[in-house]
């Protein structure tokens, strides 16, 4: 497994000028707390942050493995993202409430929520593999203007993290 993250390393190193996006499911917490070390010590070579964005529900595992993730890259800078498709910010009180909200704001980090987005559209693009951008376009009226809310939502939600 160790293969696997020095290959990403390199991947990073080989495209310096550019962002790079890592999409992980918070089940590799295992592959995380075992080799996260490798990336968190090379981010000083690399001349590179490691930014997190936290997606999280409303349920207690979502913040045990956020967690492990935080002792086991410390490096990090973690901004949480609630998922509003589970409910309004109010009711992620687990979070909201928690140590390690306090945590993660102390360090830098923000709380977010990310806006949902309405059923028979994320159904539309879902089942038809559309873009943001292909939706806005060829989706019905009234879905195109739910996508288009949808996307400004999202992009003022990215622009706090930017700031």
């Amino acid at each position: 497994m160790a293969e696997g993250w020095i290959s990403l390393i390199n991947a990073i190193d080989a495209h310096k000028d550019k962002p790079i996006v890592i999409n992980t499911a918070p089940r590799n917490s295992a592959g995380v707390t075992n080799h996260g070390a490798l990336l968190c010590d090379s981010l000083p070579a690399l001349r590179r942050r490691l930014i997190t964005l936290w997606v999280i529900n409303r349920q207690r595992a979502s913040l045990d493995l956020l967690r492990h993730f935080m002792e086991a890259m410390p490096a990090a800078t973690i901004h949480i993202v609630r998922n509003s498709y589970f409910g309004s910010e109010s009711e992620f009180a687990l979070y909201n409430n928690s140590k390690t909200r306090e945590l993660i704001e102390a360090a830098g980090g923000k709380s977010l929520t990310f806006p949902d987005l309405a059923d028979r559209v994320a159904d539309d693009i879902y089942s038809g593999r559309l873009t943001l951008a292909n939706a806005a376009a060829q989706l019905p009226i009234g879905n195109r203007v739910e996508a288009q809310r949808f996307r400004a939502a999202a992009a003022t939600m990215f622009k706090e993290i930017v700031q």
